[in-house]
């Protein structure tokens, strides 16, 4: 078994994170995406388009293994996962992938934590703006989504050709990964989207969608919630980041 304190960090260098979507394109990005029955209510939720600068910071290059969660749930009597060791954990719930960053952490000396939101759409988009975290037109066959026709999680970073611009992987598909944010709306955004999801199971926001999900969540832009109970079949998962010196 690998080590559990051994992460491959990525570095993403400061800059700006051109968050969200333009209010222009809103129309547009619902039609594009009408065939998978998503709401254009639920694409408003990335309006108003906002300049955010970001210090630099590091972030894994893959999910969390089984591997490397294993040590921690036997630490901390938690449930050992089933699946193979090379693959992501999946249906794990905000707190206890928070818990997971503060084990990780006592073991390291290092600030191990959950990325920000912001900070997981800098590391999908990078500098150039891009739609997905391989460019701005989809390609099946980059991402473990539905269209992959797999049907459960692979091994992290079996598809290497969906990375992003520094090199991360599986930030679109394989499973759905927490963030550290808790869902608000974006400040300026349209009178339509919602102040509160009170109807979510967890309203922490969740990024890049799992194996069962379709396209739209492979988009860099697209924020949602765990809007059901059962995580296992959502697909949740961890990856980490780190604030660098």
């Amino acid at each position: 078994m690998a080590n559990e304190t051994e992460i491959d960090w990525v570095t993403v260098p400061a800059g700006v994170l051109l968050r969200g979507t333009p209010a222009a394109q809103l129309d547009a990005v619902a039609q594009a995406y009408a065939d998978t029955g998503v709401p254009r209510a639920w694409f408003a939720k990335e309006l108003p388009r906002t300049a955010v600068e970001l210090a630099s910071f590091r972030i894994s290059r893959t999910p969390v293994t089984v591997a490397q969660w294993t040590p921690f749930a036997r630490d901390t009597r938690r449930p050992v996962p089933r699946d193979p060791a090379d693959h992501p954990v999946s249906g794990v719930s905000w707190h206890d992938a928070t818990a997971y960053a503060a084990w990780l952490a006592t073991r390291t000396g290092l600030a191990v934590r959950l990325p920000t939101e912001d900070e997981w759409e800098r590391a999908a988009r990078g500098d150039d703006d891009r739609e997905f975290p391989w460019g701005n037109d989809y390609r099946p066959g980059l991402a473990n989504l539905v269209d992959a026709g797999v049907g459960t999680t692979t091994p992290v970073g079996s598809f290497p050709e969906g990375a992003s611009p520094y090199g991360v992987l599986d930030l679109a598909g394989n499973v759905d990964e927490w963030t550290s944010t808790p869902y608000a709306p974006y400040a300026g955004a349209p009178p339509e989207v919602p102040a509160r999801e009170d109807w979510a199971f967890d309203t922490h926001i969740t990024r890049g969608g799992c194996f069962r999900h379709d396209r739209d969540l492979a988009r860099c832009a697209r924020r949602h919630g765990a809007y059901e109970a059962d995580l296992r079949a959502i697909g949740t998962g961890v990856r980490l980041a780190l604030s660098t010196p």
